[in-house]
């Protein structure tokens, strides 16, 4: 979640010095032939039997934003990935790849497709590249750079939002109609902020451009300001809306019923780099929430 290019300098040099000195759809059954006969009624359409959810799938694939790179989690204005909640390899996260298939399969058959920075427009791509290794689980988690842009006028539309889940969604059901899908909420970028703005060197890194429509001037609290951040917070549960009923209409969809937007993200979860990334801690967070809702 970051203009990584044109602030990475910066970031590094401000950073690093502050750092150093405080160390779906598969149709299973259907339509009955109508009875005949002129004493029989005609026969309702049978419902088609919810396909039963598998709490063990074989192989996992991962797609989002830099949540899901494990950005700045070991070390500054770098992805992570062996942190990631999704695919992660460390033990001390513990990800969602080794809680399902244990270390040796997950390293064989889990792949991140996620990347710093990518907004839901993106997650489609993202999709091409995992269905050619034929998942059985799709993890999703991508939103919070659509409501993370420089002003909150230039945040995506809940519309636009819309379709480009459901083209994300789409491309999958093309080429895997049977692959199991789990959604995890943006998480309340409010929280992070309420979090990080009486640390001075979080305010310092914010202000070299991380979440703008949220965490520019974090000691104002002009009416002003607070408006900016209450039209980002509820574009982030608009959003999270929209995830849950896009996952409602397939039935091979599960969202996590808004834990991610939920959880009290506190100090040991966020980047000590940024007060915004997740930290490993808050990586291994993640990862609970996303196996809870797995295998539930």
């Amino acid at each position: 979640m970051r203009k990584r290019r044109h602030v990475a300098r910066a970031v590094f040099a401000a950073v690093t010095a502050a750092v150093l000195g405080v160390a779906g759809c598969d149709a299973v059954g259907g339509n009955s032939p109508a009875p005949s006969g002129t004493d029989t009624q005609s026969a309702r359409p049978s419902p088609r039997p919810t396909p039963a959810w598998d709490r063990s799938p074989a192989s996992i694939a991962a797609v989002g934003d830099s949540i899901t790179t494990g950005f700045d989690a070991c070390t500054v204005l770098s992805d992570c990935p062996e942190v990631s909640w999704a695919t992660g390899s460390s033990a001390k996260v513990d990800s969602l790849a080794v809680r399902l298939l244990g270390k040796a399969k997950a390293a064989r058959h889990s792949w991140n497709y996620a990347v710093t920075g990518a907004r839901m427009a993106d997650v489609a791509g993202q999709m091409a590249q995992a269905v050619r290794r034929e998942p059985e689980l799709v993890a999703v988690m991508a939103g919070a750079n659509d409501a993370c842009r420089d002003t909150a006028d230039a945040m995506t539309s809940v519309a636009d939002f819309r379709t480009q889940f459901e083209d994300a969604m789409g491309t999958l059901r093309d080429a895997l109609p049977k692959a199991q899908v789990y959604v995890a909420s943006v998480p309340d970028l409010m929280r992070l902020w309420e979090q990080g703005r009486t640390n001075p060197l979080s305010k310092q890194v914010w202000g070299l451009g991380i979440c703008p429509s949220m965490l520019r001037d974090p000691d104002s609290l002009t009416t002003t300001a607070n408006q900016r951040r209450e039209t980002v917070q509820e574009r982030v549960e608009a959003y999270n809306k929209v995830l849950e009923q896009v996952c409602a209409k397939d039935r091979r969809c599960r969202f996590d019923g808004g834990a991610v937007y939920e959880f009290r993200f506190g100090a040991e979860q966020l980047s000590q780099w940024d007060w915004f990334h997740p930290s490993v801690n808050g990586q291994a967070r993640l990862a609970e929430i996303a196996y809870r809702a797995v295998t539930n």
